[in-house]
């Protein structure tokens, strides 16, 4: 049973433990950025309340459905799945859901180590006082020259994929958990700090009402494929990372209140940096554009006007460092366990492997975005970073998605996934497992088929 099954790789401390390293995992630098701007362009409060919906009914069951595969399995994805169908009596072609969601994670994390380093750099630029009284021409300068240096990409990248490394090689308890333990009540602190100081611009109830003052009127199909896919995405589902982070949960911790908690948290952590952003860009005048446009050419102008902005920005920047590095940790963790269960390597090693397959992979998108931007490099008519973005964003994760949700809900008997939930054979469990065959794989398959252009 897998009560008795455990994880050769260690356990979190605790269900807190856990909470963060699942809320690091789902807080990237998309939620600072992606969340806030689609939010005020898609009717503020209004898609707010379609994003909690779908959050609900799409987000937390297939979140509980990766963690329960994971602590039921107690192993990397791959051999995970192949456990579970086997004890099931099902195909061993289920290995594959395994594959699929560690070679996203793994592409994922290469082009990923590419934009953190970004952060890290201006990190540096800001607290240096680079952007003060730069003008939008001057910024943008800035990050086009900055962007057309692959050597000076390559050494950032290099950087964020070394912190990385560093944290996973040290193990679940000694790494992973301590990483977490710190970052992110750091990154609550960063962010509260912003709102605050947010707070005394005079445009704070403007981004306020920007962000949650519902316009039914702009709700249509779109909108709602729209926080649908949001809801999927920001909770880091279908990669792996939730599931080899739920193999480390005790057997005694409630998976469903433990997916609400990280839900709640990784949608807080998005409110609250639209209430941090947004009041500087209305203050000064800027667009509200979404993407790295926002982050990287936008903001800086208010940094380099406002007073303290050196400080400030680099407080900003330090912020996405610490929200892209617990994502890069979930990413590189589920292939270095496979590599420690399979190839009978110790962690340190399986760590760096793990890494350095990433990085050299990674240096393709570097150069993709200065010395083969032209389009006789392009594949697809993209740049390979685009590429790589759209293959796992739109193909790979809802597709591990769906077939992580069929295999909880179809393939697993009802008292094995009753008894891992720990659930009672009540409203509760019955409530699970009709969104999680029904509701959530034609929600998913919906996100996929918008994504890919067919709706």
């Amino acid at each position: 049973m897998s009560a008795r099954r455990t994880s050769i790789h260690g356990e979190w401390s605790s269900r807190f433990a856990f909470i963060l390293a699942a809320t690091g995992s789902a807080v990237g630098l998309g939620n600072i950025w992606r969340f806030p701007y689609v939010t005020g362009e898609s009717g503020g409060g209004a898609f707010v309340l379609v994003y909690l919906l779908c959050v609900a009914l799409i987000g937390i069951p297939v979140m509980m459905a990766e963690i329960l595969l994971g602590r039921r399995g107690r192993q990397s994805p791959l051999n995970t799945m192949r456990t579970l169908a086997q004890e099931e009596g099902r195909s061993p072609a289920w290995q594959y859901v395994g594959w699929l969601g560690m070679a996203a994670g793994f592409m994922i994390l290469s082009f990923y180590s590419v934009v953190a380093g970004w952060t890290l750099a201006y990190v540096v630029r800001t607290a240096t006082g680079v952007f003060e009284g730069a003008t939008a021409e001057g910024v943008q300068s800035i990050f086009t020259d900055f962007i057309a240096n692959p050597e000076g990409l390559l050494a950032w990248h290099t950087i964020f994929m070394v912190m990385t490394i560093i944290v996973v090689s040290r193990g679940v308890k000694s790494g992973l958990e301590q990483a977490v333990r710190f970052l992110m009540p750091a990154l609550f602190v960063l962010l509260i700090a912003m709102v605050g100081y947010a707070m005394n611009t005079g445009q704070f109830q403007q981004a306020v009402e920007y962000l949650f003052k519902p316009d039914f009127s702009r709700l249509d199909a779109e909108v709602v494929l729209n926080a649908m896919g949001q809801a999927f995405f920001s909770l880091s589902l279908g990669m792996g990372a939730i599931m080899i982070y739920g193999s480390y949960l005790s057997h005694t911790a409630s998976i469903t209140r433990t997916a609400v908690v990280v839900a709640g948290m990784d949608t807080l952590v998005a409110i609250l940096a639209g209430l941090a952003i947004f009041p500087l860009v209305f203050e000064y005048g800027l667009e509200p554009a979404g993407g790295p446009g926002l982050i990287f050419m936008t903001l800086p102008i208010a940094f380099g006007q406002m007073p303290g902005g050196a400080l400030f920005g680099a407080l900003f920047f330090l912020l996405l460092v610490f929200a892209a590095w617990t994502s890069a940790i979930s990413l590189l963790e589920p292939a270095v366990t496979w590599l420690v269960e399979n190839r009978g390597m110790n962690r340190v090693k399986a760590a760096a492997w793990s890494g350095l397959a990433a990085w050299v992979f990674g240096i393709l998108s570097l150069l993709s975005l200065n010395l083969w931007s032209d389009d006789r490099y392009k594949l697809f008519g993209m740049p390979f970073i685009d590429l790589v973005d759209w293959l796992t964003a739109n193909v790979m994760l809802p597709i591990g998605g769906l077939l992580i949700a069929i295999f909880a809900a179809w393939m697993m008997s009802r008292e094995a996934s009753r008894a891992e939930l720990g659930l009672a054979d009540g409203l509760g469990f019955g409530l699970w497992r009709f969104l999680v065959r029904y509701v959530t794989p034609f929600a998913i398959l919906l996100i996929f088929l918008n994504k890919i252009g067919v709706l």
